[in-house]
């Protein structure tokens, strides 16, 4: 059943037409034009590699930025962090606690004055608990925080699988979305398609000689993957370009949408190996689901398990593509793209070694994972 969330003040989402024409190339402004309009800039969620990218390039628009990162072990110091992450030397970084209010005055914000508030924070499970702490709770305290800084201007990473909420993490995020629209600041809702990052874990098994493995046929569900460097070029972009104000803007990379089968089709190509697909039943979630629903009665961490299967089913049956809600059918050609490097740009670098990726929480494919994100199969929007 398709559930379509009416929030009190009705978001403008942007027409395909109207955000292809803002979104041409991979910045929207000239260097001049991005510098002239520069602000002091609040980001959240820098050490992620969504948040690494859009730090780079807000630095890159010439916009003074702040990161927030996790307070960490008492021998590491923040130049560690910032070597650790990958964060850029023009970039002030301070550590502080995000779910609490008052390392958010003392620590984050400092009684200073930010122009805006960047946030790619989210959880890293996406089970209830953690959801609900992070992707509301925490945002929430943020922007009471911010609005006492003077923020005039929230850029918020979201997700666009919440236009079909069916998971803890969707409801969660909808909730603070819903709370950013009402609260008087200017905002801009990014929900990006699937990550790069979430697409890759059958590489070194295609490589290794291993078969591709697919729901069904591979061609249930499709999406626009998008890259780090395009998506933090279009987050960045938000901040000097008004199209991109009170809007929710779903967005994806470069060209058509593509299924786990092209994915596979085009790894064996890259590789030179003869084509090889397992078939995956999705009646695999069923029943672990239905056997930690029941065993979740009696223990929490059965039930955070039993959620994670619903996670992996729901990304193995729907695609990350704008969704009709007259329809409640996925539309390709409803979905902007921007940015120039494609999915199968970034396999090339992983295959000849010129890139890496340190899935963490979105390995599906490695050896005894069991992270929510088992719907990289079929292509995730990284939440």
């Amino acid at each position: 059943m398709l559930t379509r969330i009416e929030p009190p003040t009705p978001p403008i989402v942007m027409p395909p037409t109207t955000l292809l024409k803002a979104t041409s190339g991979t910045n929207p402004a000239a260097p001049e034009e991005s510098f002239a309009n520069a602000r002091r800039v609040l980001l959240l969620g820098a050490t992620g590699t969504a948040g690494r990218a859009t730090a780079h390039a807000l630095l890159r628009a010439g916009h003074d930025v702040v990161c927030v990162v996790r307070d960490g072990a008492p021998d590491r110091t923040l130049d560690d962090i910032r070597h650790t992450a990958g964060l850029p030397d023009g970039v002030e970084l301070r550590a502080g606690n995000v779910t609490d209010e008052n390392a958010l005055q003392h620590d984050v914000f400092r009684g200073e004055h930010f122009d805006a508030v960047v946030s790619c924070l989210a959880s890293r499970t996406g089970v209830a608990t953690d959801a609900w702490a992070i992707d509301h709770r925490a945002h929430s305290r943020v922007l009471a925080a911010a609005r006492q800084a003077g923020v005039d201007h929230m850029v918020l990473l979201s997700a666009i699988c919440v236009q079909r909420p069916l998971l803890a993490f969707q409801h969660a995020k909808l909730a603070f979305e819903r709370d950013l629209i009402d609260s008087g600041l200017t905002y801009s809702i990014v929900r990006p398609t699937a990550f790069f990052k979430s697409l890759s874990g059958q590489v070194e098994r295609v490589r290794g000689g291993k078969p591709f493995l697919v729901f069904g046929d591979g061609t249930l569900t499709a999406c626009k993957p998008i890259g780090d460097a395009d998506l933090g070029d279009f987050i960045a972009g938000c901040l000097i370009d008004p199209a991109r104000r009170n809007r929710i803007l779903p967005i994806g990379g470069p060209g058509g949408a593509i299924t786990p089968r092209d994915q596979g089709d085009r790894l064996f190509e890259m590789t030179g190996r003869k084509p090889r697909f397992q078939k995956v039943p999705l009646v695999m979630f069923d029943g672990i689901r239905s056997v930690l629903g029941q065993l979740g009665r009696f223990h929490a961490g059965c039930a955070a398990k039993a959620e994670l299967a619903r996670i992996g089913r729901y990304y193995a049956t729907e695609s990350m593509l704008v969704l009709d809600p007259d329809t409640g059918r996925y539309d390709a050609a409803a979905t902007p793209s921007t940015g120039t490097e494609t999915l199968f740009d970034f396999y090339a670098k992983l295959l000849d070694g010129s890139a890496s990726v340190a899935r963490g929480e979105h390995a599906v494919f490695r050896e005894g994972s069991t992270k929510r994100d088992q719907g990289a199969i079929n292509g995730t929007d990284g939440k």
